[in-house]
């Protein structure tokens, strides 16, 4: 139990670091890249959510943020790209 207290303090430092990049971030791809940063630790997070309580409803949400998430940085980065 105490790897997942540990795993849990590390993805809220990465999701404090990328957070710091997201506002920071003077152009728009950094903050992309922070954006997607924060969507991956955030999956790793309801991971360990998932593990902790032992519910596999967490896995799922999961599974459907992260599919989300890549196609919310596609769309982003077609949009950067000046793509149609």
């Amino acid at each position: 139990m105490a790897e997942l207290w540990l795993a849990g303090l590390l993805a809220a430092l990465g999701i404090a670091l990328s957070a710091a990049r997201f506002a920071i971030g003077p152009r728009a791809v950094d903050r992309v890249v922070a954006f997607d940063a924060l969507t991956i630790i955030s999956v790793a997070g309801l991971v360990i959510i998932a593990l902790a309580t032992g519910r596999a409803i967490y896995l799922d949400v999961a599974l459907v943020y992260a599919l989300l998430s890549f196609l919310g940085v596609i769309v982003a980065a077609r949009y950067l790209e000046g793509g149609e």
